[in-house]
């Protein structure tokens, strides 16, 4: 009786630890839409006579949708992480081939390099980057937003891992065909590596969906306004009133990518686990 409780007494508490952590990590976005379905005054129990849910729903959405043009911001972040995503897919999938497969002078000092991009913080580069930008008067455009993002040392370094494992001979059968380089890539290791590139591409528009930071400092005009600025229009002086419009528009903002993660799991999970394998 002792050896069969001891596993269960091990598997309860691993999995309390795990619900623990999901709870942990849902309840905010549970919170959040309880908020988007509530009035203002009633979010925080201040509101007795408060409005009915069907009414606060109207409410909160509708200043959501109409008040400020948040698909107009959606459509601007859907333009910027879609650019950057295309950017980066095309620089660092060749990267990372030629870092996989080719042997030349430098290549370690090269995948140093790399590995040592990835512990910059984004902010370090931020100040050179506005000025440059500045003294190129590109400041205020979508092209400011993408720039410091078109390539990714991560994953330069996550598809290294996945071409790693490629079989060499059917690359040396495709030279043999007369397939060139770039072919090679585009045709033969792309395709096979899309569950890695499926997993970087979640990673990559979850960031700079989310991306507040730069937009903010290189973005000045509401017609460029990223999903992440255009929420800043629902905050007041006074730090609240418009609570229920801004939790609705973090609902309508977060949707997309929740949407997104569930249609592509799978393909997360499989890309994450592929490109460990060596």
């Amino acid at each position: 009786m002792q050896r069969g409780f001891a596993p269960l007494l091990r598997s309860f508490g691993v999995h309390t630890i795990l619900l623990s952590g999901a709870f942990i990590t849902i309840y905010p976005f549970l919170w959040m839409w309880k908020a988007s379905i509530e009035s203002s005054g009633e979010v925080f129990g201040a509101m007795k006579n408060a409005p009915s849910t069907f009414e606060s729903v109207l409410s909160n959405y509708g200043q959501a949708l109409f008040a400020t043009p948040v698909l107009h911001f959606m459509l601007n972040g859907v333009l910027v992480t879609g650019g950057i995503l295309f950017f980066q897919i095309i620089t660092t999938v060749t990267c990372a081939y030629a870092l996989a497969k080719f042997e030349f002078r430098g290549k370690r000092l090269l995948m140093a390099i790399v590995l040592f991009a990835i512990t910059i913080p984004a902010q370090a580069p931020a100040l050179p980057l506005y000025i440059g930008l500045a003294k190129l008067q590109l400041l205020d455009t979508y092209f400011a937003m993408m720039v410091p993002h078109l390539t990714s040392a991560f994953a330069i370094f996550l598809f290294r891992q996945f071409i790693r494992s490629f079989p060499d001979e059917i690359l040396l059968a495709a030279r043999l065909d007369g397939m060139t380089e770039i072919e090679i890539v585009a045709r033969i290791v792309a395709p096979s590596m899309l569950p890695a590139i499926a997993a970087f591409s979640i990673f990559s528009v979850t960031f700079h969906w989310n991306d507040l930071y730069w937009p903010m400092i290189v973005i000045h005009s509401i017609d460029l306004a990223p999903p992440t600025l255009g929420i800043l229009f629902f905050r007041s002086q006074e730090g609240g009133d418009s609570f229920g419009p801004l939790m609705a528009c973090a609902t309508i903002v977060t949707a997309p990518l929740i949407l997104v993660f569930i249609a592509a799991q799978k393909k997360f999970v499989q890309g994450v686990t592929m490109s460990g394998v060596k």
